[in-house]
């Protein structure tokens, strides 16, 4: 899959967050800042949206999975993946190269 097929279903996750029961929302976002630390820790410095893909594609959120539980091992709905997986590749993809706005620059 490709970057454009993806940010649709990582955005879901924004405003499935978003949507999110304040009481839990908190435990949420923790769950979703650890995965943005895994995500930079697995791509490293200057990347772009397509090996932001390829990572998800390759990789899929099995491992995101692990990490919710243990950082909110008493949340089970901090253990869904279409929320906290999404959100965090979504809000990572921000700090892509080829980001603006949404949609990557043109000819990257």
């Amino acid at each position: 899959m490709s970057y454009p097929d993806l940010i649709g279903l990582w955005e879901e996750g924004q405003r499935r967050l978003a949507r999110s029961e304040p009481s839990e929302r908190v435990v949420l976002e923790r769950v979703v800042d650890e995965l943005v630390a895994q995500l930079r820790r697995r791509l490293g410095g200057a990347f772009t949206t397509a090996e932001l893909a390829r990572l998800y594609e390759k990789q899929g959120t099995d491992w995101c999975f692990d990490v919710a539980v243990r950082v909110a091992p008493d949340t089970p709905a901090a253990w869904d993946l279409t929320t906290v997986a999404g959100a965090a590749f979504a809000r990572y993809a921000r700090e892509a190269i080829d980001y603006t706005t949404g949609r990557r620059i043109a000819g990257d």
